[in-house]
């Protein structure tokens, strides 16, 4: 162990660690789930680091064998290459000052060691005086946040691209396969298979615009805003030109958030995101409940399509296969929407000048993002592709739905209609049967109102191009 020393008195630091006093205190004071902060959380912050040092020494206020140090500490950071001494977790001080002064002192270690100075001494580099120059936790740590969450996002949109593309090929490939509609799962008019698919295609495309939407307002980064917003301690130029350097370094669009007290202050951008977020867990979950009640039996259920076997389904039952893909997709949507409580909770959380809830902001929001990213690949992957219909099922539910009845309507009236479903159903024969046993209708008549196919489509059925 080594001692070293902050504003508290003596601290004890393993002698292999590239961290410091403020990161020991974390370490010892908040261990407490074991779960590590996300790595491109930590990059996202070395990468500020890193612009810090760049735009301080363009202002003439760091020199250039501190700062290029810095600039390279900071780079292998961000590289990843001192993961294993970024060491906080999500539940710590609030703010982010911990997560702050990790990547502080492992970067003023780094720099320190390469400049042939010595681990946990800070000579020549300081973590508070030189890598945090111009710099609070407090516009550091939301800065961070923005990026990280629009380089996350910037990887789940393309999956959504995929998904779509996914569901809109089954579409097609199901176009013709009629059905059975239902509404409250009791029978209705016919539908076709594919467009059920086409729809399910459309809500996520949806659901990609409104992410995509949110995720725009999170380009507005308020870096230079230092601890409550005014800039207190940082050159006139440094906002703009760390807006500027940053852009570069991430090859994101930033901008400046003009009023630099409402991103420290406010987490709603990150909320609407998030809501975002959970909108689309919705819709997943509402595909793929429709998914297993389709794929329900196979000799009991419903059987309407046949989903890949992907792995046995029971330690019992032999030859049982599960929708297993599908479940897990329903678990992942349902971390998602939990998440989105915790990030509302912590978003509202706010007092004053400064949301301290952000660690665990952070964590929730980058967890949904990774999540959906990667479940949804292989949902499409496992699942959506190999996606089959039983065609033959699918076509006897849709000549023998109640729902047949309604295309009656314009020709017997919705009354006689009724009393025909309803004899249908308790003698157990077929619509069309008893229409021909009351005379309401002749067998030629019947077989233009009654094509399955035609009732799929908008107008009267059996009216052709006279309606």
């Amino acid at each position: 162990m080594r001692v070293e020393h902050d504003s508290l008195g003596d601290v004890y630091v393993p002698d292999d660690a590239m961290w410091g006093a403020q990161t020991q205190r974390v370490v010892e004071n908040f261990s407490i789930s074991g779960l590590p902060q996300p790595k491109d959380y930590f990059t996202a912050a070395a990468l500020v680091k890193q612009a810090a040092a760049q735009v301080n020494m363009a202002l003439g206020l760091l020199d250039e064998r501190r700062g290029k140090a810095i600039v390279e500490a900071a780079r292998q950071v961000a590289q990843g290459q001192w993961d294993d001494h970024l060491v906080v977790e999500p539940f710590q001080a609030g703010a982010g000052t911990s997560h702050n002064m990790n990547v502080n002192e492992v970067i003023a270690n780094v720099a320190n060691e390469a400049l042939g100075g010595k681990r946990g001494v800070y000579d020549p580099v300081h973590p508070n005086d030189h890598v945090n120059m111009s710099q609070s936790s407090n516009d550091v740590i939301p800065t961070a946040i923005r990026i990280v969450t629009m380089l996350r996002v910037n990887r789940l949109l393309p999956v959504l691209d995929d998904l779509v593309a996914a569901l809109e090929a089954k579409a097609q490939e199901f176009n013709l396969v009629l059905k059975s509609g239902r509404t409250h799962l009791q029978d209705a008019m016919p539908v076709r298979l594919g467009q059920e698919f086409a729809a399910y295609a459309h809500a996520v495309r949806k659901d990609q615009q409104r992410i995509a939407r949110s995720a725009e307002n999170l380009r507005e980064i308020g870096i230079g805003g230092t601890a409550t917003g005014t800039g207190l301690n940082c050159h006139p130029d440094y906002h703009a030109a760390m807006v500027a350097e940053l852009s570069r370094l991430t090859g994101l669009e930033l901008v400046s958030a003009g009023n630099l007290f409402d991103v420290t202050q406010s987490m709603a951008d990150l909320a609407d995101l998030s809501a975002a977020l959970r909108t689309l867990a919705l819709t997943l979950t509402r595909i793929a409940n429709d998914l297993r009640l389709m794929a329900s039996g196979p000799t009991t259920g419903l059987a309407e399509i046949v989903l890949p076997a992907i792995t046995p389904g029971s330690s019992i039952m032999p030859g049982k296969v599960n929708p297993s893909m599908v479940e897990m997709l329903n678990m992942v949507c349902y971390q998602v929407i939990g998440n989105d409580q915790t990030v509302a909770m912590c978003a509202q959380a706010s007092q004053f000048e400064l949301n301290v809830m952000t660690p665990i902001l952070v964590y929730n929001l980058l967890q949904s993002l990774e999540l959906l990213t990667n479940g949804i690949g292989k949902f499409i992957e496992r699942c959506v592709q190999g996606i089959r219909a039983n065609v033959e099922r699918c076509q006897r539910y849709a000549e023998g739905s109640m729902g047949l009845a309604t295309a009656l309507n314009c020709y017997i009236g919705y009354s006689a209609a009724a009393k025909v479903a309803q004899e249908a159903l308790q003698r157990g024969i077929s619509v069309r049967q008893v229409v021909l046993e009351k005379g309401y209708l002749s067998k030629e008549q019947l077989d233009q109102i009654m094509d399955p196919i035609a009732m799929t489509e908008p107008g009267i059925p059996g009216r052709g191009s006279e309606q």
